[in-house]
């Protein structure tokens, strides 16, 4: 199968581990030491996503989360001071498409609805309680409704389930050496 090129922005310390091991895999201190008191927020969404993953591919036992790869040049993030952009030539099937508007909504806690119904019907339980998504998901006395959001995020994976447009990123378990094409600094 033919290779597809795809950028990542990684901590400048990534190049060393490439150097040395070989390989990069995303352990939960990095996110940890990137995110800071933001991180708790944020790990929940991603042991959400670690754990409702289609493996494309088998995950390495050492690769606690995935890479987020951009499949086009200009919407990857934009270097910052101690990062690279790490350009990397793979095989397209071992990428897990994520849209990103789907992401956003669950990085939110909020509710992926399956169609404009749905939308409609979850948004007035929304209003009968006077609640927003994010209050119900992170109070403990709208259980029923964090169910129901945590629920409807399996829809990140459905292709025919739009939220705005059909943007993705990509997610690998990890990035060999021998995939970089180029480091951009």
């Amino acid at each position: 199968m033919r290779s597809i090129t795809v950028w990542t922005k990684q901590n400048e310390n990534v190049i060393k581990e490439l150097e040395e091991t070989g390989r990069y895999v995303v352990k939960k201190e990095y996110i940890l030491q990137d995110l800071g008191e933001c991180a708790p927020l944020v790990l929940e969404a991603y042991d959400w996503l670690v754990e409702n993953t289609l493996n494309v591919t088998k995950k390495p036992d050492d690769a606690e989360y995935p890479v987020w790869v951009s499949f086009m040049r200009q919407t990857t993030m934009l270097p910052s001071t101690g990062t690279i952009i790490l350009e990397l030539a793979v095989e397209p099937s071992i990428i897990t498409s994520v849209n990103i508007n789907k992401w956003g909504a669950i990085l939110n806690y909020s509710y992926i609805p399956k169609d404009k119904q749905d939308a409609k019907r979850h948004h007035q339980v929304l209003e009968q309680y006077g609640v927003s998504d994010a209050k119900a998901y992170m109070s403990q006395f709208y259980p029923q409704i964090k169910r129901e959001i945590i629920a409807s995020w399996k829809r990140l994976f459905d292709n025919s389930i739009l939220l705005g447009n059909s943007e993705s990123y990509g997610n690998i378990w990890e990035v060999k050496k021998e995939w970089v094409t180029r480091i951009i600094q």
